[in-house]
């Protein structure tokens, strides 16, 4: 590139190497510009991919929170709806117990008035019996 400059331009050895200097220095600077313009278009790039990210989690997060407080809450109603069945199931069995045992002191009573009834009638007949046998030996 030296005698490039020197033949076509009349420059002196000297002068074209600075010239040559020059121009190299001059296309370091505008590459390391162009470097870091690429670099930085590349953060921007992976920032915005990462701040995309991000957001998608984040929707992603709230989306599954979501499901779940839903889920959680359908799960609460429905285990509250088998308490109530399962109170109106005891409910029901007491009462029927009541009922059942009512019905077990009332055939209580009356077999035992049965009882007495029968002891009573037994004692009299016994008494008349043994009344008519004192009767006949007296």
């Amino acid at each position: 590139m030296l005698n490039l400059i020197q033949i076509e331009s009349g420059f002196t050895t000297q002068q074209a190497e600075v010239i040559v200097s020059a121009l190299i220095k001059i296309m370091e600077a505008n590459m390391d510009i162009v470097y870091k313009d690429m670099v930085t278009k590349m953060q921007q790039k992976i920032k915005l991919e990462l701040h995309r990210l991000k957001q998608q989690v984040m929707d992603e997060v709230i989306k599954v929170r979501t499901d779940t407080k839903l889920d959680f809450n359908l799960e609460k109603s429905r285990v509250k709806e088998l308490h109530a069945q399962q109170d109106r199931a005891v409910t029901q069995t007491d009462r029927k117990i009541d009922t059942e045992v009512a019905g077990l002191k009332t055939m209580l009573e009356s077999h035992k008035l049965d009882n007495i009834k029968y002891l009573a009638g037994s004692v009299f007949t016994c008494l008349t019996v043994a009344l008519g046998f004192y009767r006949l030996w007296i």
